[in-house]
């Protein structure tokens, strides 16, 4: 797996420096822009043509706050295939409610219920923002936990899920 803090230079981290990510960005794209190459060799244009693409495809994972969790999670060895990962049965008991307001909805759409369910999940949104923030927003992988690393899965994982539901609403 291609580790996309190392290609852009920055350190692993749910947060970066965007001013850096893009500028590392810029300077990629004119160095391995295939126009660039088109003298070279048939060997030398492929290879620059997949470090084009390994630009492009970091660039998309680091400047999505999603996505670059995902990939420092990933990289870290703690979020498993798509799929098996589960989200803790203490999260799904406290989201009950939202799922019943949204059965609610499936029968009847009704604009009340449907403001409800919205209100539920901003609030459930931003106490999970706010029970990870301090080692979200100060995490250091040279030190990082797996207690820190654990409760940034947890809080990847919680955040697909309430996702998923805004989705239905």
């Amino acid at each position: 797996m291609t580790n996309y803090f190392h290609l852009f230079h920055l350190p692993p981290a749910p947060t970066i420096d965007e001013a850096a990510l893009k500028k590392t960005f810029y300077a990629n794209s004119k160095r391995y822009h295939p126009d660039f190459h088109t003298l070279e060799d048939a060997t030398t244009q492929q290879k620059v043509l997949e470090k084009s693409t390994e630009n492009n495809q970091g660039y998309k994972v680091l400047a999505d706050e999603d996505l670059r969790l995902r990939h420092l999670l990933e990289l870290k060895g703690v979020l498993g295939a798509e799929g098996t990962n589960q989200v803790p049965q203490d999260f799904l008991m406290e989201i009950m409610e939202v799922n019943e307001a949204l059965m609610e909805l499936e029968f009847e759409d009704d604009p009340m219920t449907r403001l409800k369910v919205t209100g539920l999940i901003d609030q459930l949104e931003a106490d999970l923002r706010q029970e990870v923030a301090e080692v979200y927003d100060t995490y250091d992988d040279a030190t990082a936990t797996p207690a820190q690393l654990e409760l940034l899965k947890n809080y990847y994982l919680k955040r697909r899920y309430l996702l998923r539901l805004r989705e239905k609403i």
